[in-house]
């Protein structure tokens, strides 16, 4: 074997390194714009979190704003409709889930869907989980809560679906107290 043949045999390996590696680079630096535009936009971060002041809502009002693109109701809750909600039994459920990202995996008791210990704020999606729709707040429907007129869906004084074609409770997204007249979701 002479000297020539063992440095093209190490020649070669050095080409095929180095060409499989310039290959590699040339094409990650093809694909990252292609993953990168998958990316959320500078708009839609800033909707990721919201603060919503709610010094202004009364006993028995609610607001909604709008995060995401969505409807969110933030309910502030009178006595007779935290007790309302809190005397049903789970087995008159449709849905025995909470429905709640801060609580994962709780049942759909009132004290598992409510964003304080006392109950008096509740905090949810505003989209029937029928179809889409937006349900009708202030006491509405049969058991004092929501009503989708759309396609007649009923939901108690906790968001709980209760009665129509809507297999889910209103879903509670993430949501904490800031301060005592503040609370921020996302």
């Amino acid at each position: 074997m002479s000297h020539a043949e063992d440095n093209s045999g190490t020649r070669r390996d050095f080409l095929y390194v180095a060409t499989a590696a310039t290959g590699a680079v040339a094409g990650v630096a093809a694909v990252w714009p292609l993953v990168d535009q998958m990316n959320p936009s500078a708009d839609v971060l800033a909707l990721a979190a919201v603060e919503v002041d709610i010094s202004d809502v009364e006993i028995g009002t609610q607001i909604t704003v709008k995060w995401r693109g969505k409807p969110v109701f933030i309910r502030r809750r009178s006595a007779d409709e935290i007790k309302a909600a809190r005397d049903v039994a789970l087995a008159d459920l449709v849905d025995d889930s909470a429905r709640n990202v801060n609580a994962p995996g709780k049942d759909a008791a009132d004290e598992n869907r409510s964003l304080d210990e006392t109950g008096e704020w509740l905090v949810m999606m505003g989209v029937c989980t029928h179809l889409g729709c937006v349900p009708l707040g202030n006491s509405s429907g049969d058991f004092g809560g929501w009503f989708c007129p759309c396609h007649g869906s009923h939901y108690d004084t906790s968001g709980r679906i209760r009665k129509g074609p809507a297999p889910e409770n209103l879903p509670v997204p993430t949501a904490a107290f800031i301060n005592d007249t503040t609370i921020k979701l996302g």
